[in-house]
């Protein structure tokens, strides 16, 4: 506490620092998420640089898919997000007391400010609107914790957990969660043989996707993390959504040992007319039929929530699917 710059009596001192303490021993025992009435922050480091929170916010907007489920499994009572983003294996899809931003495509930003939020969790597909909610709520704190281009991808899911931590008082939680996450890692490294083979790929429309390791949307990153064999390298490879147009024939002639798959419409569109799961598709694929994968049954999915619920536990969950089918395999 900074001097008030004038004479003050020890009795006067004295009061001060017991409403302080009064203050403190009230923040401690609040359980409704309010913030902290003495002003209390946290620092914090995220893609943008340091951040100043308020310990713990207020009211908190959340906009990135990555961290829906954390904030969910940690009790964090929410003013405003993209509820319509949210696929219904998150809790706060049934919060009508949430205020829904809408998706990326067509948000309704302006709604942010009747959520008077001290705290926005940005990234992901929101990451292109940073610039407008920090013009719409000059006060509140921003945090961007997408995986950032060139970094590890492993390393970037634990620090956004870690950072999320901190800033809710979770660190006990987020470093649960990491444990359990490099436990998985550590099992698929210990079982998978670097002889065998691997293809990553997207179904959407009934149609099978391409995702070049490194690069490809979700599974991409899974190539670098266990150093896996690719089956299959092209040029020119992106990060689309729906992966990149290779024939299946192309996909069957590099006759990979395992194929992991993510189906992308199971996240969006199971209510669709026309939808197909996504072993459906590869079963039922005749240039598909003689691959040592579909033979051999060696075809791990990922969760069917993965497309919009791509955080650490979506990750730790699927690593121990696909630990659990390289140990049976051995």
């Amino acid at each position: 506490m900074k001097s008030p710059g004038r004479p003050v009596t020890a009795l006067s001192l004295i009061l001060a620092s017991s409403l302080v303490l009064a203050g403190c021993s009230t923040d401690a025992q609040d359980s409704d998420g309010s913030a902290a009435a003495d002003g209390t922050t946290v620092e914090v480091e995220d893609n943008n640089g340091t951040q100043t929170v308020a310990s713990p916010p207020a009211s908190v907007v959340a906009l990135d898919n990555r961290t829906f489920e954390t904030l969910s499994d940690w009790d964090i009572e929410l003013s405003a997000a993209a509820v319509s983003l949210m696929p219904d294996t998150i809790g706060y899809t049934q919060d009508d007391s949430i205020i829904d931003i809408g998706t990326h495509n067509e948000p309704d930003l302006e709604s942010i400010v009747a959520a008077e939020p001290d705290l926005v969790v940005n990234g992901q597909r929101f990451t292109q609107h940073q610039d407008d909610i920090a013009s719409l709520v000059p006060d509140a704190a921003i945090l961007e914790l997408e995986p950032r281009e060139g970094e590890p991808f492993d390393a970037e899911l634990k620090r956004q957990i870690t950072v999320l931590g901190e800033v809710f008082d979770k660190q006990d939680e987020a470093a649960e969660l990491v444990a359990e996450f490099d436990a998985a890692v550590e099992r698929v490294n210990d079982a998978y043989d670097e002889d065998a083979s691997v293809m990553a790929v997207t179904t959407s429309g009934g149609e099978i996707g391409y995702l070049a390791p490194g690069v490809g949307r979700t599974l991409g990153p899974a190539f670098d993390i266990f150093g896996l064999t690719p089956a299959l390298e092209v040029d020119g490879a992106s990060d689309d959504h729906q992966g990149d147009d290779i024939s299946v024939e192309a996909i069957a002639d590099s006759n990979p040992d395992w194929i992991l798959v993510m189906d992308r419409d199971a996240a969006v569109a199971v209510d669709e007319a026309g939808y197909e799961e996504a072993d459906k598709i590869l079963s039922e694929s005749e240039a598909l039929a003689g691959v040592s994968a579909v033979e051999n049954e060696q075809i791990v999915y990922m969760p069917i929530d993965t497309y919009t619920n791509e955080g650490i536990q979506t990750y730790t969950e699927f690593f121990n699917a696909f630990a659990d089918a390289l140990e049976a395999q051995a």
